[in-house]
């Protein structure tokens, strides 16, 4: 999880020296660009004052962290990797915002709003809980 986290937060500080000047790196499905957000997922609360918004998140990452470490007790492998993909990515954004009150964000697709790899973090630890959730394979043996 640690890891995740820290590969998100020094890109996030690359992106944030390297894209500065309105430069974009065209990827091919992806376009480096940099971006803030002072909302959560696609801005929602961007108007609400910044410390809300880090409260809101703060507690949100501290529900999160308890219950993973709650349900790691009887979870299977794939449903740990899945809560740590989460947990790594919700930190990430967190600590990024705990700075300055935003997220940076540098991936741009051109028909989705701009995002970082904490998000995909997220995104796929949460698919990965639906799949084997799906499966019935979310729990381990006892």
């Amino acid at each position: 999880m640690t890891l995740l986290a820290a590969v998100d937060l020094s890109l996030k500080q690359w992106a944030g020296a390297a894209l500065a000047d309105g430069q974009a790196v065209d990827l091919g499905p992806v376009e480096l660009r940099l971006g803030f957000n002072s909302g959560v997922a696609f801005s929602l609360g961007a108007d609400l004052p910044a410390g809300v918004v880090l409260g809101i998140t703060g507690l949100i990452v501290v529900a999160l962290a308890a219950f993973a470490w709650r349900a790691t007790r009887t979870a299977t492998v794939p449903v740990r990797l899945a809560l740590a993909a989460i947990l790594a990515g919700a930190v990430a954004n967190l600590l990024d915002r705990a700075g300055d009150g935003v997220v940076t964000d540098y991936l741009h697709s051109g028909w989705f709003p701009t995002f970082n790899l904490a998000d995909v973090f997220i995104t796929a630890g949460a698919a990965a809980l639906v799949l084997v959730s799906l499966t019935g394979s979310d729990r381990a043996e006892d």
